[in-house]
Formats: C-alpha cells, sequence, structure tokens
C-alpha cells in the first residue's frame, strides 16, 4: 500500500509531498523513480525546456 512521503527538491531544496495517489499513478505509468523536484520547479524546468 502506498503512504504519502516528505521528498526534498533538488532544486530550491524544499521539502513536498509525495502522494499516495501521486505514487499509485506513476506506478501505473510504470514509472520506476520517485521525482525529485517539488510541483513548483518541476513545471518551471519544463517550460523552461519547451521554450527553448
Amino acid at each position: 500500500m502506498y503512504q504519502d512521503k516528505t521528498i526534498v527538491c533538488r532544486d530550491c531544496n524544499q521539502e513536498f509531498v509525495f502522494t499516495a495517489g501521486e505514487q499509485e499513478f506513476y506506478a501505473s505509468k510504470g514509472f520506476e523513480n520517485e521525482p525529485s523536484r517539488c510541483p513548483a520547479c518541476r513545471s518551471a524546468r519544463k517550460q523552461r525546456q519547451g521554450s527553448g
């Protein structure tokens, strides 16, 4: 069973919660690694990547 997990963002060093629901979603997509960035940094990184 999945449980909420606190992770530290590799970009801003803030803690964020990787929820049980998100873990289940990641598993259903076949992702093996948990996120290393908080949602805000993930979103900012996607925008930077997309505009390059």
